[in-house]
């Protein structure tokens, strides 16, 4: 005998809705005819926009509300501050470059791609100068990576304080990069790269951003990237060249790169010391935190992507990534930890990168505790809140990837609370 039937999605949501009282299909047939279906619509009835109306094509008017947000008590002036992609909104992995998430030091700035310089020095047999022209005479390559700051979640140690997933997990972006491998360029320039070495990195923007990167890392997969998702960098990006430092906080993806300087030892810069570091409740900091670890977030349902549709088939979704490699696991839970159902996830691509998950369930119409839980291709668990605390306290700002929880009540609408 054959194999069974087994039926479609189609057919799952034609049975479900047969079966399910005042569905969205069957609630359609009792007012009768949509005249949506059976009348001439305006927008039928004329022509519409030529096609130079819009040389670089940009959004319908209708997501207009599908933009990076700012929380303006956050800092005392937007120069030096952060606004939040809206991951709730969007969907796959891709982030579009005028949706991914800005971090300024002092506001970001506007750099011909002919008045670019980029100085190679310090430990070098050949201190070199590049202009925009030569970089792009260099062998390149594509990857797709993350970026995500910090500090992303990191007002949520104390507890749940900002209801909705672009504020809480906004902080990242995930593009494909074009660029250089940085061991070119210092290969280049004859650079020492001996294990023990270290590159100092720095921007062209008026607070010098700078970081020490070890020469293990440098000569690994880091870019000097002069395009994002196949176009040139965006100005708030590093126009015209930034360096990707790929699964690494996003303060060392140095935005308008101007200086790469081979060094004995790290600079130890501001913001490596004063900043980018975790104080124990002890007083001691801990620094060096480069990698982003294991995180996860479902970002629908979630407190802007309420349910709208009643108790039935519900898709959850959200993003997963690490630092470490590839995603190999995302369980959901709608009961707060007691029980998880293993998700199904997208296609993956570079290692450090988005993954998309989906778990496809029903909804019986009651409250759900919803929370994430990825792990990745070193065995590493997305900890709890509270793991985390028992290791950092709460004196933490950054590298805070503990599970999120989302309660949604009986009217499908999501708020952020803590459970654990």
């Amino acid at each position: 005998m054959g194999e069974k039937f087994k039926p479609s999605r189609r057919a799952f949501l034609r049975g479900s809705a047969a079966a399910a009282a005042g569905t969205v299909a069957g609630t359609a047939a009792a007012q009768g005819p949509d005249p949506l279906i059976t009348e001439l619509q305006d927008w039928a009835s004329y022509t519409g926009a030529g096609v130079d109306e819009t040389p670089y094509g940009m959004p319908i008017s209708f997501e207009s509300h599908v933009v990076r947000r700012n929380v303006e008590w956050l800092t005392a002036s937007p120069i030096s501050s952060i606004n939040f992609t809206p991951i709730h909104a969007l969907d796959g992995t891709i982030t579009p470059q005028g949706c991914a998430f800005e971090r300024h030091h002092s506001g970001a700035i506007e750099l011909r791609k002919e008045d670019y310089r980029l100085m190679v020095n310090g430990l070098v047999d050949r201190p070199l100068v590049f202009t925009y022209d030569d970089l792009e005479r260099f062998p390149r390559e594509n990857h797709v990576y993350f970026c995500e700051c910090a500090a992303n979640t990191g007002m949520e140690w104390a507890g749940a304080q900002l209801n909705g997933v672009q504020f809480t997990h906004g902080m990242i972006h995930n593009m494909e990069y074009t660029g250089i491998p940085l061991r070119t360029l210092l290969r280049e320039a004859g650079a020492d790269i001996s294990p023990d070495k270290w590159v100092y990195v720095e921007g062209a923007d008026a607070s010098s951003n700078g970081r020490s990167i070890p020469m293990e890392k440098a000569l690994d997969d880091v870019l000097v990237a002069f395009k994002a998702n196949g176009e040139a960098l965006r100005m708030e990006h590093g126009y015209p060249v930034r360096l990707v430092v790929p699964g690494w906080e996003g303060n060392m993806w140095v935005k308008w790169l101007r200086r790469i300087e081979v060094t004995d030892v790290a600079v130890e810069s501001r913001e490596e010391t004063s900043k980018y570091t975790d104080v124990y409740e002890d007083g001691t900091a801990r620094k060096w935190t480069w990698v982003m670890d294991a995180k996860s977030v479902i970002t629908s349902p979630s407190p802007q992507m309420p349910i709208k549709h009643g108790a039935g088939p519900l898709v959850i979704s959200g993003l997963a990534w690490s630092g470490h490699g590839q995603i190999t696991r995302v369980d959901v839970s709608k009961d707060g930890g007691i029980t998880w159902e293993t998700a199904r996830l997208g296609k993956q691509g570079d290692t450090k990168a988005l993954t998309r998950f989906y778990l496809d369930t029903q909804w019986d119409g009651k409250p759900m505790l919803l929370q994430a839980r990825a792990m990745d291709e070193t065995g590493y668990v997305q900890p709890t809140k509270d793991q985390l605390r028992e290791q950092r306290g709460e004196n933490a700002v950054y590298h805070n990837n503990c599970i999120q929880t989302w309660y949604v009540s009986a009217e499908g609408i999501a708020e952020n609370v803590e459970t654990s």
